[in-house]
């Protein structure tokens, strides 16, 4: 998969706030995303349950500064994780939390 296919669609996704996560690669990707925006740092290496189990109170707490960012926490809370893991998940969350 070439990685930055998660990342664009996802800032599509927000942008025109429309459709919904499609698959763990996207998910880890905004994952990271609200980590950086949250100013927290989630473990390497975590399994796609380990990471909602790390988002879920970020999505209980954080307030979004913009619609944008909304969007991209309702879309984190309405996808259903699947156990789906490969190499290159800890990688779109490390592009996440690095992404401006």
């Amino acid at each position: 998969m070439e990685l930055i296919l998660a990342k664009q669609s996802v800032h599509i996704k927000c942008r025109l706030q429309a459709s919904i996560l499609m698959g763990n690669y996207e998910y880890y990707y905004a994952g990271g995303l609200l980590c950086r925006l949250a100013k927290q740092t989630p473990g390497q290496n975590l399994t796609p349950g380990e990471l909602q189990a790390f988002l879920h109170p970020l999505l209980d707490t954080y307030q979004p500064q913009n619609d944008q960012e909304s969007y991209l926490m309702q879309m984190l809370k309405t996808y259903k994780v699947s156990d789906e893991y490969d190499e290159q998940m800890p990688q779109l969350l490390q592009m996440g939390l690095m992404d401006q």
